[in-house]
């Protein structure tokens, strides 16, 4: 990541009133988090003396790399490498685009994407380790006390995802957290 910071306004510094003393410059007020736009208070110090107190307004970019798809893309297809390129973008004015770090996590296409737009959150899911109508290996431990058993899941899930799934034998449901794909773990 980039930050650039520029003046909106010509600034001039403060001419030392005592030959031989420095100025020193202190930030006194500044915004919490980054924005396009921002506005710093500066003080001009001389020994002790306050020369002056100034506001300067400042635009701030913060250029990063950040996915577009390289091909047409369907929902369902896995997000790699190899379906995307990069794109330099200014993060604090596209939000929402996707760094290039997230390339190659365990994510999937939710929806299609046409080649060339910039990748967002919007487009993109944790890819389903147990799918809604499948049997799934669940682990019941309490300790060193470990029960397999087969179960129904009743929904999606990612993993680290709680989903809810139905015992076969005894058409009980309950909670179980998906911990690879068609397996999962209740903890007593």
């Amino acid at each position: 990541d980039t930050l650039a910071v520029d003046l909106v306004r010509s600034w001039a510094a403060p001419v030392a009133v005592e030959t031989g003393s420095p100025v020193t410059v202190s930030v006194i007020e500044y915004p919490e988090v980054l924005a396009p736009s921002m506005l710093v208070r500066l003080r001009y110090l001389q020994g002790k003396s306050i020369l002056r107190e100034d506001t300067l307004a400042l635009r701030v970019s913060l250029w990063r790399d950040v996915m577009v798809s390289a091909i047409p893309l369907n929902r369902g297809d896995s997000l790699t490498l190899q379906v995307i390129e990069t794109r330099r973008v200014d993060a604090l004015r596209d939000r929402d685009s996707l760094s290039i770090s997230v390339a190659g996590a365990d994510y999937v296409f939710s929806r299609a994407i046409p080649a060339g737009r910039p990748l967002t959150w919007r487009d993109v899911m944790r890819r389903s380790l147990v799918q809604k109508g499948q049997m799934v290996e669940v682990l019941a431990s309490d300790g060193s006390l470990v029960i397999s058993m087969k179960a129904l899941a009743m929904q999606d899930g990612a993993k680290g995802d709680a989903v809810r799934v139905r015992n076969v034998e005894s058409k009980r449901e309950f909670i179980a957290k998906v911990t690879a794909e068609n397996r999962a773990e209740v903890r007593f």
